[in-house]
Order: structure tokens, then C-alpha cells, then sequence
């Protein structure tokens, strides 16, 4: 068998096969790897911007921030793939003391180079806001923090070498859209200045906390206005950085007050805040001023002038109350400059001014073309030159004010009814009974602690034409006016009436309640004039009917309101005479004087001397004016007065004769005559007794008994008597005659027209021997007292 060698194996084709297998899981380990770097990578990124960066790197940003020159805190540092490093909740402090919070802001991109950050040199570029809400936390005193809210915030900004760059932010605060732009050095070296004292912190808090609350009340139908803001300077000197601002707004509406084509111009440079411009219109005019201020020396400088609707303006101010009661048909022109201090802990304020207004009314008195001239320096005020036309003429006038100080002075015609709105209301009730034909002249210079009239003092003199004071003329009049502890005095005054002249001093005493009478001399009627002191008092004067003025004079204080102060003295003459009411007859004095003294609820009269009848009269009195109380008591002397018109006059006798004389001590109330009760004395000589109708018919019996004696006259009678329930009482009547005497006692009922009496008659001379005789013959009378029954008592 042939040998066959075999073909050696190919040992380089199991090379190739094992060559061929690794290239495939080469491939397939390099996906795997690109995936797992992709996963790791978006999970990195999902990681990154959830969660995001550590600690450590937010430090670093914060630190590169801090060495822009931005003192901040991040919340979370986040890396979003489109925008980039993203720092949010971010809290920005004071460049002086971070432990002050100056705003919270939702997010800001950052812009930084990475290869400077891995290499640990100064990275941050540029940081980007875009639509974030910026908080502003404004802490207030008392520890209630308000947090208004930059919204729709966008910036830009540049971190040069030693810059700071703003392109561009903007947003929304209060409904005001902020713009701002500028540069701000910050030098290598840079070190902040020291930072603010606590009640410098706050003065700059309260005044932003001011603003924005301002602004928030403010709503803008237009659209917002708009702030735009310029700056620049050195990071490390902030005051005296270089600013440029303006506001404008179309329409500003606060509280219904609308303010149209609003502009606001200022600038801060050098440290001084200088307003070039501020102008608005409303509907009735418009108002330009400009103003600055100085940090260094904190004084500042303002001139305004106004002609806007003054009313509207104040009310949307919450400073209206001043002007309620004013209405303006003009605008008031208004031109004013002024300075300011404010380093003090209040600010000084001086203004000086002037101020015209052509149609306004104030408490519906109109008035027009009022011009003054002021002052005010923040404790005084001077208003001066005062012109103002009013319905019944022109007034001048001039006010200062100050701590503790008044002055008030007034000249020129005012009638009361004008200056009534502008006083307390007890003093508008007193000038409200006044009626003038012709507005009073008057001269004032007023005096006292405050502008209210209770502290006021001044003197001067006012004059008056035809005026009705409480419903009684007087036909002018003229007075010096002094004012002292919330009283008037009219001193030396000279009053003049139809009937004659009235002279002396008069106070109303407003805080005490009183008026007050001096040196009162006059010639006037009382029933009339004494409206003037008391409504109340004519109800008591009226009894007193003069047939012609009397002379009077007056002294003394006289309450109302419920005083019981009251004591005043009034002496009268009245050499014409007058009527009084007395038992339902007027009695006709033909003279009459008299002492009456006015006290609490009682009328004293005193030394009252007088002619009735052709005889004199003299009395007293004590008269209740309380109110339900109308007693009195009196006594009265009568000598010589002519019987016969007395006993016509009460009794219709007009045969009587003689003269009576007499005193009575009585008691009564009011005008019930039954209710007088008293006693007295009486005396009727050379007289005819029998001559009395009540008496003639003891004539006839008289002339029975004796023959002649009846034609005797009997020219004197006396009694003792006492008056009660209308009832004359005697117990000794006694009539005198040559030949007799007789003696009575009864009553006579003087209201009913009656009597029941007892006589006896005695004898004189040789008829005394008939003694027991005339004892027989006593005599009752019953009946009236014009027609009386006489008939024995005995038989």
C-alpha cells in the first residue's frame, strides 16, 4: 500500500478566525462606552441641573462675586444646557455690612470661563437676569416687613477688569417701569466704606419703605410711567457717584385725583441731589418746581408755583380735613420758596410765599380776589397783607402764630353773620341774634396762646349802624372791644335808640356764663334794652310799665346757663312815673325811684319811694323769679295818698273824701289775690267816713238816736288789720267825730264784693250820759259793699 504523506495544517487560518471575532466586541465595548458616557452625561446634567453643583463651587462663585464687587449668597448653583450656570435664590447684601438683606432674586446666569475656573484665575464675565422676581425686604420699626416685588426683571451685566458694566436692566416696581444703565469702578484695591449707623440704616429704609408705599397707591390707566436711571462712579465711594433720573408718567391717577403729563428731572452729583424739573397738570391748572439738596451740609432749596386744583390735591394727599369746608370756583395761584435742614432729628423748614385766589367760598361765604402774603419756618407762621373782598366790603387783615404766641389783627367792615362759620359754637348762637342794615366797622388787634378764641386777648374798637341785637334796635352805635379769658368786653360804649342814649361797659363772659354790667347809665326802655342782657329778664321787667324812659344805671354780673352767680344792681328814676298792676287795678305812680337788686331766682326792691294819689309812697320787695315759684313778699308805707281816687279806682266810690295813710307787710303769689296774706295799719284823715258808701247809712241811724249827730262829720277812721283768703280782718275799726265815736271789727270780702261788720257807738262830750244807751245800739252790716244791709244787732 502506497504511502501517502498528509497535507500540514494552516495554522495563520485560525489566526484570521480569531482576528475576525475580536474586532466585533471591540465594537460593541466602544458603544457600550459612548452610551454609558452619554447616559453618564445626562444623568450628570439632569443631576446638575435638579440637584445642583456642591458646596465648594458655590463658594467659589460667591467668592468671584464678591471680587466683582457683588456681596451675595446662591441657594443652588445649577447647570441648564441652553443658558448655561444658573444661580438661584439669590440673596444680595449690603456692599457695607452683609448681615443687611438688600433684595432676593429668583435666578441669575452666569457667564463665566470655565478653563480660568479649572485653573483657579478670575472667571466671572458676565451675569444675566432674564424675567425674575426680585424681592425687596423693607423692614420696618416695629419689626413688620414689607417685601414689594421688581417683577419682569431683566439685566445685563459686564464684569470688565475693575468694572462693573450694566448694559441694561429693566423691570416693574409698583407699577412703574425702571430702566437703568452705567458703569461702576471697582479698583484692585478696593475696600467699602465703613458702614451706616443703625439710625442712618433706617432714616434710608423709612424713606424707601415711603416710596414704595406712595407708589402702591397710585394706579396708572395709561400704563405704567416710566424711570429711566443713569449712573456712574466708584464702587467703593457710592455717594459720590454721578446719577441721572426721569419719570414720566401720562396719566397718574391717586384717590380720584388725576395727574396728566407728569415729569420728574433730577441728578445726584458731588453729593447734591439737584431737581431740574417737576411738572404735572390736573384739570384746573398746573404745578412746576424745582428743588436740591445737599448731603454734605443736608440743607436743601425749593421754589414752586401752583395753580392746581388745591382741594383735590390735599384730599389725595389724606391732608384734605383743613379745606372741607372750602370750595374753590378758581384755581389758587400759589407761588413759594423755601429751604430745609435735616440734620437735626426734626427737619427745618422755611417757606416764604405768596398765594391769590379770585372765587372761592369757605362755610358758603363767598368770597373773591384774596391775596396774602405768608411765611412758616416750621413753628411760626405770618400771614400778612391780607386782602380780601367779601359781600359787604374789604377786609384787611394779618395772623402770626408761634409756640405760645397769637396775633390776630383785623380791619375793615365784617358782618356777623360772615364770621360766625369760623367760631366756636357757643360764640356763632351769640352772633347769630345779631341783624345789621350795614356791616360793623371794626379794628382788632387780637393776643393770645393759641388760634382758639378761649385764649385770645386784644382791644379795638368797632362801629355800628342801624342793628338789632335779640329782636331790639338801637339806631348806632360805637365801643372799644377788649378780649381777655374767653370774654368780650365792650368798654365806654354809646349806644343810641329812638327814645335816648345808653352808656357804660358791657362783658359776655362766654367761658364763664355771665355777663358782666359797669358804669351802665342810660335813658332807655327796660322792657326793650333787657333783651340785650337776658332773654329770660323782660318777663320781669314787664310789670313795670314807665310812661317814659327812665334814668338807669347799672352795676353788676348777671348768669344764665344755670348760673347761680347772679347779683345785680339796677337804680331807677322815673320822674315821669308808671303803671304797675296790683290787685287787678293799675295803680298810676306819678314818680317813682327805686334800688332793684338781682340775685340767684330773687328780685330785691329796695328804697322804692314814690307819688301816688298826691301822696308818697315808700317799700320793698322780695320776688321769687324761679321757675314755678312766683312768691314774693313786700311792704309798703303809704302817706297822704287821696282817698277818694283810691276807692274809685278799686271800688267805684267816687263820694269818698279825705287822705289815707298806712303800712302793709304782705305776702303773695304771683297773680292769685286770694292767695296775698299780711297785716298793716291805716289811717284816713280829714276825711267824711260817712261819705263811704259801706258807712253812709250809720249817718241816718246815728242822726236818730242823737238829733244833729248824724250831720257831724267823721273825719278820721284807723283799724289794725290783716288780709287772708281775700278777707280784710279788723278788730278795732275806729271812726273820731265831734260828738261820737265809733268802734267796729269784722270782715270784709274785698274779691267778692261782701262784708260782715260790727259797729258800736260811743259818745263824746255831754252825750256821754247817755252811755248805757248807746250800748243798745249796735249795729251789724251785712251785703254788698255797695249796697250794705245796717240793722240792730240786738232787736
Amino acid at each position: 500500500m502506497p504511502i501517502v504523506a498528509e497535507k500540514p495544517k494552516n495554522v495563520e487560518y485560525a489566526q484570521d478566525r480569531r482576528s475576525t471575532f475580536a474586532h466585533p466586541l471591540a465594537r460593541s465595548i466602544l458603544r457600550l462606552a459612548v452610551v454609558l458616557v452619554i447616559a453618564a452625561a445626562i444623568s450628570g446634567g439632569w443631576y446638575l441641573a435638579r440637584k445642583g453643583f456642591g458646596g465648594r463651587t458655590r463658594a467659589r462663585i460667591v467668592e468671584e462675586l464678591h471680587r466683582s464687587g457683588v456681596e451675595a449668597s446662591i441657594g443652588r448653583l445649577t447647570l441648564n444646557p441652553f443658558r448655561g450656570l444658573v444661580a438661584r435664590n439669590v440673596r444680595i447684601f449690603s456692599y457695607q455690612d452683609r448681615t443687611h438683606t438688600l433684595a432676593f432674586i429668583s435666578e441669575i446666569v452666569l457667564d463665566i470661563n470655565y478653563a480660568a475656573f479649572f485653573h483657579h484665575q478670575p472667571f466671572l464675565n458676565a451675569l444675566d437676569v432674564r424675567n425674575a422676581e426680585v424681592t425687596l425686604p423693607l423692614k420696618g420699626p416695629q419689626g413688620k416687613t414689607e417685601q414689594p416685588q421688581l417683577r419682569r426683571f431683566h439685566a445685563h451685566i459686564y464684569f470688565p477688569p475693575e468694572q462693573i458694566f450694566v448694559s441694561q436692566a429693566e423691570g416693574i416696581l409698583c407699577g412703574v417701569r425702571v430702566s437703568a444703565t452705567g458703569q461702576l469702578i471697582k479698583r484692585a484695591d478696593y475696600q467699602p466704606s465703613p458702614p451706616l449707623s443703625e439710625k442712618e440704616r433706617q432714616k434710608r429704609l423709612s424713606i424707601l419703605r415711603r416710596v414704595v408705599s406712595e407708589l402702591q397707591r397710585f394706579s396708572f390707566p395709561n400704563g405704567p410711567p416710566s424711570l429711566q436711571v443713569k449712573f456712574s462712579g466708584d464702587l467703593a465711594q457710592l455717594e459720590d457717584a454721578r446719577a441721572e433720573a426721569t419719570l414720566q408718567g401720562n396719566l397718574l391717577i391717586r384717590k380720584g385725583y388725576e395727574m396728566r403729563d407728569f415729569v420728574v428731572a433730577a441728578e445726584w452729583s458731588d453729593q447734591t441731589l439737584n431737581i431740574s424739573r417737576c411738572e404735572w397738570n390736573d384739570r384746573l391748572g398746573g404745578f412746576a418746581a424745582t428743588a436740591n439738596w445737599s448731603r454734605r451740609t443736608e440743607a436743601a432749596n425749593f421754589q414752586a408755583r401752583s395753580s392746581l386744583d388745591l382741594k383735590s390735591v390735599l384730599d389725595a394727599a389724606d391732608a384734605g380735613a383743613s379745606l372741607a369746608d372750602a370750595t374753590f370756583n378758581s384755581p389758587p395761584v400759589i407761588d413759594v420758596s423755601g429751604s430745609a435742614n435735616f440734620r437735626g432729628e426734626r427737619p427745618q423748614l422755611k417757606l416764604i410765599g405768596h398765594a391769590a385766589v379770585d372765587n372761592v367760598a369757605y362755610k358758603n361765604l363767598p368770597l373773591s380776589q384774596c391775596r396774602l402774603e405768608f411765611s412758616w419756618d416750621g413753628e411760626r407762621t405770618w400771614l400778612r397783607d391780607i386782602r380780601i373782598r367779601h359781600p359787604t366790603g374789604d377786609l384787611r387783615a394779618e395772623v402770626f402764630e408761634a409756640p405760645n404766641e397769637f396775633r390776630l389783627n383785623i380791619d375793615g367792615p365784617l358782618a356777623p353773620s360772615e364770621v360766625r362759620p369760623f367760631l366756636p359754637s357757643e360764640i356763632q348762637e351769640f352772633l347769630g341774634e345779631w341783624e345789621c342794615s350795614r356791616p360793623p366797622l371794626i379794628q382788632l388787634a387780637i393776643r393770645g396762646k393759641d388760634r382758639h378764641p378761649e385764649s385770645w386777648q386784644g382791644d379795638g374798637n368797632i362801629a355800628l349802624d342801624r342793628t338789632r341785637f335779640r329782636g331790639q334796635w338801637m339806631n348806632n352805635a360805637t365801643s372799644k372791644v377788649h378780649f381777655a379769658d374767653g370774654a368780650v368786653t365792650y368798654e365806654n360804649f354809646h349806644i343810641t335808640r329812638d327814645e335816648g342814649v345808653g352808656t357804660g361797659t358791657f362783658t359776655y363772659d362766654f367761658a364763664k356764663h355771665e355777663v358782666r354790667v359797669s358804669n351802665i347809665k342810660a335813658n332807655v326802655r327796660p322792657a326793650e334794652v333787657s333783651f340785650w342782657i337776658d332773654p329770660d329778664l323782660p318777663k320781669n321787667v314787664a310789670p313795670y310799665k314807665f310812661h317814659q324812659p327812665p334814668t338807669i344805671t347799672a352795676n353788676g354780673v348777671y348768669q344764665f346757663h344755670g348760673g347761680t352767680g347772679t347779683r345785680l344792681e339796677i337804680n331807677l328814676d322815673a320822674p315821669s312815673g308808671m303803671d304797675y298792676v296790683f290787685l287787678g287795678k293799675t295803680l298810676p305812680f306819678h314818680n317813682i325811684a327805686g334800688r332793684l337788686l338781682f340775685t340767684d331766682d330773687h328780685l330785691q326792691i329796695v328804697d322804692l319811694k314814690g307819688g301816688l294819689f298826691a301822696g308818697n309812697v315808700r317799700g320793698s320787695a322780695d320776688i321769687s323769679l324761679a321757675h314755678g315759684d312766683p312768691r314774693y313778699q313786700a311792704k309798703l308805707a303809704v302817706d297822704g295818698v287821696d282817698f277818694p281816687r283810691l276807692t274809685d279806682l278799686y271800688y267805684n266810690y267816687k263820694t269818698a273824701h279825705g287822705q289815707l295813710s298806712g303800712t302793709y307787710d304782705f305776702t303773695g303769689f304771683g297773680d292769685d289775690s286770694r292767695a296775698m296774706q299780711g297785716s298793716g295799719k291805716m289811717n284816713v284823715a280829714n276825711g267824711d267816713v260817712f261819705a263811704i258808701p259801706v258807712f253812709g247809712p250809720l249817718s241816718g241811724i246815728l242822726n236818730l238816736v242823737v238829733p244833729g249827730a248824724g250831720y257831724s262829720i267823721a273825719r278820721n277812721a284807723t283799724a289794725d288789720f290783716t288780709v287772708q283768703k281775700g278777707i280784710i280782718h279788723t278788730e278795732n275799726f275806729e271812726v273820731a267825730g265831734k260828738l261820737f265815736s265809733m268802734l267796729g271789727s269784722g270782715d270784709i270780702y274785698f274779691m267778692d264784693d261782701k262784708l260782715d261788720f260790727d259797729v258800736r257807738i260811743d259818745p263824746k262830750g255831754p252825750g256821754i250820759l247817755l252811755a248805757p244807751v248807746y250800748k243798745l245800739f249796735e249795729y251789724k252790716g251785712e251785703g254788698s259793699l255797695k249796697n250794705p244791709d245796717w240793722h240792730p244787732k240786738r232787736f
